[in-house]
């Protein structure tokens, strides 16, 4: 009978956005995780089960350099989401604002019945609440555009620092391997 080489394993699970499940398999190889499952968890999250060898070389060092990328990366998420929060907390109180006067020219026009002026009052103040609608997006996607393009510079700064901390675990587990 042959005898086989026992290998012992830690194991470990983490959750990822199921947009950055590539990204997050990547980054926890590079750390001498293996994958050995994954499954969705919700409706935007995903559950990664990994493993690695316990007697792994330079494994203090490759934790480091692990939890350093995962505070990266929620780092870059946060960022992420940033780009659209303000624009869209705006966009959310004026579209409110829009359809207040939109709905008091409507007031105006039925309450006040047989009234010249107070129909007219009510369409004048019904287009403009139409009108406000639709700046509203316009809008929104300039305040969108120009948070991106200030945040851009940022993001792509840590995800440069992102890349190195990868190639670092990855060199490590090289030479641990030699």
């Amino acid at each position: 009978m042959q005898e086989k080489d026992f290998v012992s394993y830690e194991y470990a699970t983490r959750t990822a956005k199921a947009k950055n499940q590539t990204k997050a398999m990547d980054m926890y190889e590079a750390f001498g995780w293996e994958v050995t499952a994954t499954a969705p968890t919700g409706f935007d999250t995903v559950t990664l089960s990994l493993r690695r060898d316990r007697k792994l070389k330079h494994k203090q060092e490759l934790a480091r350099l692990e939890r350093q990328s995962e505070a990266l990366t929620s780092t870059i998420d946060g960022l992420e989401r940033a780009k659209s929060l303000g624009a869209s907390v705006f966009a959310y109180i004026f579209g409110c604002f829009a359809a207040l006067v939109l709905g008091g020219g409507m007031c105006l026009t039925m309450l006040i019945e047989g009234s010249i002026p107070a129909l007219i009052g009510g369409i004048a103040l019904g287009i403009a609440g139409i009108a406000l609608c639709g700046v509203n997006y316009l809008i929104y996607k300039k305040s969108v555009e120009k948070k991106t393009k200030q945040l851009l510079p940022i993001i792509d700064d840590n995800e440069e620092k992102l890349a190195n901390l990868l190639e670092k675990g990855n060199d490590l587990l090289k030479a641990g391997l030699i």
